[in-house]
């Protein structure tokens, strides 16, 4: 009986120990997609766009007021509990779609599990109507506006980019989106990533998803790809299994709506290629930025 009990005990001391090196592995991973860089302070005003203290945004000028500039809006990744407007911003892409002639945006919003998902993309949708109803006082053209938003934040720009409900709860039509950028995505699919995803990420999937299958395809920008959508997409993915096979389902679903979507492979693998893609785009030698730029040219053509 005694070394029943022992052996017990040290399967549940194992099993213990294994769940606390996973939540570790899970904490790694969640710091490493926020990414961790912060944008220059210089130049920035900070915004309320709601109520709760985390909805706020930073928003940086154009560097030539004289006309309506177009607007790029960040939104953080973090694994939807993580992550803020200015550590998750990556150090380059302001000053480098600054030099561009655009106004930039970093937006915060409410975090799981004091929030659902469901807020946070609601609080994408006002941050964007926000900026939308106060262009003229920002210098910004209401009709050249890009989401763009990494990791989480790339799940989340995609879903208020496909699904009506949000833009419409907030005052605008998704058509009002000239276009959506999602940096390395992996949750385009909600059941399918929770599925066959890394285990790595599951506990961080289960607390922002949880076990319902209605809610969690509700939640999922590819099942909402067969439209009404915003016009174009710009998917970017590294050299990881899960965001690539997430990447090209969801680029798949909305050509097949007739909504323009480029799927790019860049470089970068695993984890390491995840952080990459957030930190260094804007730099000049990184191959993202002028993937990146080239889009955004196209969709903010006068």
């Amino acid at each position: 009986m005694l070394r029943l009990i022992a052996l017990l005990g040290g399967a549940a001391l194992l099993t213990a120990q294994a769940a606390d090196a996973q939540r570790l592995r899970e904490r790694i991973a969640e710091r490493m997609a926020a990414g961790g860089a912060t944008a220059p302070a210089t130049g920035m005003v900070e915004h309320a766009y709601g109520r709760d203290a985390l909805q706020k945004l930073d928003f940086w000028a154009a560097k030539d007021s004289a006309r309506p500039a177009p607007i790029v809006i960040f939104v953080h990744g973090g694994g939807w509990k993580r992550g803020d407007k200015r550590n998750a911003t990556g150090a380059d892409k302001v000053t480098h779609y600054l030099g561009q002639g655009y106004a930039v945006a970093s937006v915060n919003y409410r975090l799981v599990p004091a929030a659902k998902v469901e807020d946070q993309a609601a609080d994408v949708a006002a941050a964007f109507a926000w900026l939308r109803t106060n262009a003229a006082k920002l210098g910004i053209d209401p009709k050249r506006m890009v989401l763009m938003g990494h990791s989480a934040g790339a799940h989340l720009v995609a879903l208020v980019g496909t699904d009506p409900a949000y833009a419409r709860a907030a005052g605008f039509a998704l058509s009002d989106i000239k276009g959506v950028i999602p940096l390395d995505g992996a949750a385009y699919d909600v059941a399918a990533q929770m599925a066959d995803g890394p285990g790595i990420m599951q506990d961080t999937y289960a607390q922002a998803f949880g076990s319902d299958p209605a809610r969690q395809k509700s939640l999922s920008p590819t099942a909402h790809a067969d439209g009404p959508n915003a016009p174009a997409f710009l998917i970017l993915h590294v050299d990881r299994e899960d965001g690539k096979r997430q990447s090209e389902a969801l680029g798949a679903a909305l050509r097949k709506a007739g909504t323009p979507a480029q799927v790019t492979r860049m470089a970068g693998r695993g984890l390491i290629g995840h952080m990459e893609i957030n930190r260094k785009l804007g730099q000049a030698g990184y191959p993202a930025t002028p993937v990146v730029d080239a889009w955004l040219k196209t969709r903010f053509q006068p």
